[in-house]
């Protein structure tokens, strides 16, 4: 394979006789140059004095006595001078993400050299000068019809009105703001090429020839110094073409190709394009994954990498994929370049800055002084800052178990980091202190480290660091001159924008290696083996054009660049890699996600349309080889039988006792019981403002013990209709029992300190005012009645029989309320959520399934234990087992009494639980030997919904 490169390479040494010492060769960019040197050094067997190698844009900038401007300062100049000749009162916050398009506009309008007086003229002199644009094309005087078609000025909307307003002073803007530019020397790039073209004289370029090689698209400013160079004799071009699109017209690929050669010849023969229509091994792949693609690479390069590893590319139509790429690279590989930079927004120092003007906008309120929780764990977690505290990832512990949503900057500021860290920035120049301060420190931890750790990742990040710093400081310089005044939440957008766009730059050698490159970085580089990435529609080309205030018909009226060029552009793109290449495959993937169609790009299918040889068409697929879990089962080891013993012995260990809950764990799963009770396993601690099941049961049992409390603190145990009703009518009463029950289980502050709370917690807070009430009437139809006691510890000891002898253990737990009526002790169980369960009879209490009933369980094991301590007392009283499920208690025939009985038959009322006591005991008994059995194991559950909700699902595996 001959490149284009080095077909230029040998006919412009000919040409020049290898004299190169005033001649200058102009690339689209400047990667080209490294290979073109190398092709140019084959040609002569003695030293060469080396041409001079410049990009377009260099070329320009070096003829203009004008800097380009930096790109935020462009925007705020451009502010200065809307709000001087609009006398809008609009911030440079709502301006500035359209100001920004606004410059792209006059960007682009200077390259095409537009002429802007007309552009920009009044749109109703604009559409009376239609006919006598004499310098327009046809196309374009149709394309300015057809906008004044679909926009009458004469039919007036107030979105029109508005557009016109604007429109109408844009003459005005561009005048001044290029006035406002040149009197400082800088310019947008626009701005500085049509300066240059205007004023150049070529008798003054410092080159007797300048080379163009590769260039497609030509903006018209281009185009004109293409043309000056040429006729003063100055010039000579290269361009890179297939005459398999060239004599295809219409062709998109080479739409601008066809014009430039009939502009500005080629130096090189048309038999030398003859490329593309000649046999070669073309691969279709289908992946049905982006990962899938990935997955496939290693082999790929594996089984097609050549011997000389520059002539093989792997060319990323999403440029995304660049770190899962490097990680599958295979070992084979001796070389590689990496033509794109590494994404700053893919470093820690990026999560860093971020999760910093996080924690100081949206994560600190003004209003009360305070942060809040999830900014500030996020910066707690972030390992820059760990490494710059000790006691950083403490704090996050203390703030965690404590439920701290909205500390105070005193509770943070426990060192001087943190000090620093959780001092809160007023101002956007304060935030950009502490940015710069912060990275400064980070960066001397990795300095002293670099003796150490050299290796290419501390590389990559000490350079993250040093490009963040500079970033930071770039706004902090703009903030100080008073350019940049916007408010904190706009600072932190744009300096998040401005740092996702940047990257670190990769170091290496670039004519060697394995070449892995975005589509923009292979003009005019030619491989023999070649995989493309990600050839989707969507990708390529790009889908969406850029935003513009100047409508399409107008730009296209005035020659301006539109959707139209951009295609072209990446069709060009396409066909010219494949021009040379001897093998190409091309993957897509067929999954639907965000910009991407899941179908191939339209120009694969142009292609497979288009080309006379066979294409290889293959499909991509995962290979599913499910996970069989094995099933667990843990043996009752001596080992795990002392630890048993140590953990329910009362002998051992003298407050243990089994409650409800580990009894029903272990009949929905013995594993589980194993997992909690036996090896005290333990999901970690977690805060979220969002509020559990669990935890709304707490606020309201705790609400509803503190209103008994209170409403027998008299000395009368007794509840009176009268009492109950008073409550029901002072809701700010009901309404603080709530809230100290939030602020007690919830926000773990003290009672006088406020409580803030989100929208959710404001729902949740008036659903559990709601639920008390519902109580408090359910108790009004009850009333009168006696108040025995409110979450009552009850204990019972018990001894359990095992083969290796009696284990003296307790059952016990905690009763939510203890009433007394007509000779009847309710034992009652607030449920706040599920629905009311009526077991078949007192066995299905202890048979593991789906339908088994914990709560009628756990009502059922309290009332055994009060039967028995009141015959001990003497006390003859029946005992009521009761389920008061409060979002059911609204209707006047609600009933929380406990029922009984087999499906389809008559129910029974359990009102005297003594009846069913022997029954329930000897089931528990028998419950009790099988969990200390040493010969039965812990074993996965059989009823699969139980695990739906399992803290253990992860480690079981089921």
């Amino acid at each position: 394979m001959e490149t284009f490169l080095k077909q230029v390479a040998h006919d412009l040494y000919e040409k020049l006789n290898g004299d190169f010492t005033k001649v200058a060769i102009v690339f689209p960019n400047k990667r080209a140059g490294l290979f073109f040197n190398e092709y140019l050094a084959q040609e002569s067997q003695r030293p060469l004095w080396s041409p001079a190698y410049i990009s377009i844009s260099e070329l320009f900038r070096r003829s203009s006595s004008l800097q380009t401007g930096d790109p935020i300062k462009l925007v705020c100049d451009l502010y200065k001078i809307f709000i001087q000749i609009t006398g809008s009162k609009e911030s440079l916050d709502e301006f500035y993400f359209w100001g920004e398009m606004l410059i792209s506009d006059f960007d682009d309008a200077d390259k095409n050299l537009a002429d802007t007086d007309a552009l920009f003229s009044n749109l109703k002199d604009l559409n009376e000068l239609t006919d006598n644009y004499d310098f327009l094309e046809e196309g374009q005087k149709e394309a300015l019809s057809q906008f004044f078609h679909n926009f009458s000025p004469d039919r007036m909307t107030e979105l029109k009105q508005r557009f016109t307003s604007l429109w109408n002073v844009l003459g005005d803007i561009y005048t001044q703001y290029k006035t406002l530019l040149e009197s400082q020397g800088i310019a947008y790039e626009g701005m500085l090429y049509r300066k240059v073209i205007d004023t150049m004289d070529v008798a003054d370029l410092p080159y007797d020839k300048y080379v163009f090689v590769g260039f497609n698209v030509l903006n018209k400013v281009e185009h004109k110094l293409f043309s000056r160079l040429n006729d003063a004799g100055k010039a000579l071009f290269y361009w890179d073409y297939d005459l398999f699109y060239l004599e295809k017209n219409p062709h998109e690929a080479g739409e601008f190709i066809r014009r430039n050669l009939k502009d500005f010849p080629s130096e090189l023969p048309l038999s030398a394009f003859h490329n593309l229509n000649r046999p070669k091994e073309v691969t279709f792949i289908e992946s049905p994954t982006e990962n899938g693609q990935i997955r496939y690479l290693p082999q790929w390069i594996r089984e097609n990498l050549t011997a000389e590893e520059k002539e093989t590319a792997v060319v990323l139509c999403n440029e995304a994929m660049l770190q899962p790429v490097l990680h599958s690279l295979p070992e084979n590989i001796r070389h590689i370049n990496i033509t794109m930079g590494f994404p700053l927004s893919q470093t820690p120092a990026y999560s860093f800055v971020n999760a910093l003007t996080e924690l100081h906008t949206t994560g600190y309120n003004p209003n009360n002084g305070r942060f809040q929780f999830n900014e500030v764990i996020s910066v707690l977690k972030h390992p820059y800052t760990r490494q710059l505290s000790a006691i950083a990832e403490t704090l996050e512990k203390t703030l965690t178990e404590g439920n701290r949503f909205y500390p105070l900057p005193s509770e943070l500021q426990q060192d001087e980091v943190l000090g620093k860290i959780f001092k809160p920035c007023q101002s956007n120049l304060e935030l950009c202190g502490l940015l710069s301060e912060v990275i400064k420190q980070v960066a001397v931890i990795y300095r002293k480290q670099s003796a150490s750790a050299d290796d290419a990742f501390n590389q990559l990040y000490r350079e993250s660091l040093f490009k963040t710093y500079t970033l930071v400081n770039r706004f902090r310089t703009l903030t100080e001159s008073g350019e940049l005044n916007i408010r904190q939440d706009t600072f932190k957008r744009l300096l998040t924008r401005v740092m996702s766009a940047a990257s670190i730059p990769f170091h290496g050698e670039p004519a060697i290696g394995l070449q892995v490159m975005g589509v923009l970085e292979t003009r005019n580089l030619d491989f023999r083996h070649l995989v493309m990435l990600s050839v989707n529609e969507g990708q390529l080309p790009k889908t969406g054009g850029d935003s513009s205030f100047i409508p399409y018909n107008l730009r296209k009226a005035f020659g301006m660049t539109t959707i139209d060029h951009k295609i072209a552009v990446y069709a060009y793109y396409f066909y010219r890699l494949l021009q040379r290449a001897e093998r190409v495959t091309l993957l897509y993937n067929t999954a639907t996600d965000g910009i991407n169609r899941g179908e191939m790009s339209r120009f694969m299918l142009q292609f497979l349309i288009e080309w006379e040889y066979p294409i290889v068409k293959k499909q991509l697929e995962a290979e599913q080889s499910p996970q069989g879990s094995a099933p667990i089962i843990v043996e009752k080891t001596p080992e795990i039988m002392k630890r048993m013993q140590s953990r329910f012995d009362i002998r051992v260990n003298p407050k243990t006792y089994l409650s409800p809950s580990a009894l029903n764990c272990y009949m929905d799963c013995p594993l589980k019981f194993y997992y909690q009770y036996v090896a005290s396993l333990s999901t970690p601690d977690e805060v979220s403002a969002e509020i559990d099941s669990a935890k709304f049961g707490s606020i309201f049992h705790d609400a509803a013990e503190h209103i008994y409390k209170d409403l027998t603190s008299h000395g009368s145990k007794t509840i009176s209709r009268e009492a109950i009703e008073a409550l029901l009518k002072d809701d700010v009463r009901l309404r603080n029992y709530v809230d100290s029950g939030f602020k007690r289980l919830f926000f773990n502050i003290p009672e006088d300190e406020r409580a803030l709370y989100n929208g959710i917690q404001l729902i949740n807070f008036e659903v559990i005012v709601r639920y008390i009430r519902q109580l408090l009437q359910n108790d009004l139809r009850y009333a009168p009645f006696t108040f025995v006691a409110s979450e009552v510890p009850v204990r019972e000891q018990i001894e359990i029989r095992t083969p290796k002898g009696m284990l003296k253990s307790c059952i016990g737990g905690t009763i939510d309320r203890m009433d007394s009526k007509d000779n009847t002790l309710r034992i009652v169980d607030y449920k706040t959520g599920g629905d009311a369960d009526i077991p078949a009879n007192i066995e299905s209490l202890f048979i593991p399934g789906k339908k088994r009933s914990n709560y009628v369980f756990q009502t059922f094991l309290y009332s055994s234990i009060v039967c028995r301590k009141l015959r001990e007392k003497g006390d003859n009283r029946q005992v009521a087992p009761s389920l008061l499920y409060i979002h059911r208690a609204a209707s006047d025939s609600y009933s929380p009494v406990i029922q009984m009985g087999e499906p389809r038959k008559p129910k029974e009322p359990v009102e005297d639980f003594s009846r069913y006591e022997e029954e329930f005991r000897s089931q528990l008994s028998t419950l009790l030997e099988t969990i200390f059995h040493p010969d039965i194991a812990f074993t996965q559950t059989e009823t699969e919904e139980k695990c739906t909700y399992c803290d253990f699902k992860t480690l079981c595996k089921k």
